[in-house]
């Protein structure tokens, strides 16, 4: 996974994910949750070359992913206990990228309020 599109096409596939632009024209965020209060799972800048993209962890997670891979850095202007941001120039496997995608995705759904998991009938 080494661009734009193939991220797009991962988080297309999750339950509820929806791509906004709330910053400004090049940040592309995913969300999931209802309509208008989805909450940020990964984001990336859609011009950046390497592209790059922040995802949620557990915080003992995301110590053990900066030690194992050196693509893997605290989340860039995002909350550095609980967030990694990945360079997605081939140093991470692809697996393991996509998994951190989809567990931040999960993580974010549990994150969520009973009313809004069954909104979303999750």
């Amino acid at each position: 996974m080494q661009s734009i599109t193939d991220l797009r096409a991962h988080c297309a596939q999750l339950p509820h994910s929806q791509e906004t632009f709330p910053f400004d024209a090049t940040t592309l965020v995913f969300k999931v949750g209802p309509a208008g209060a989805g909450k940020m799972y990964a984001l990336t800048d859609v011009q950046a070359d390497p592209v790059t993209v922040s995802v949620k962890v557990p915080p003992e997670r995301g110590e053990e992913l900066r030690a194992a891979h050196d693509a893997i850095t605290p989340g860039y202007h995002l909350n550095k206990r609980h967030w990694v941001t990945v360079t997605l120039d081939g140093r991470v496997p692809d697996e393991l990228i996509r998994d951190l995608i989809t567990g931040s995705h999960a993580l974010v759904v549990r994150g969520l309020t009973r009313a809004q998991r069954q909104e979303l009938s999750l």
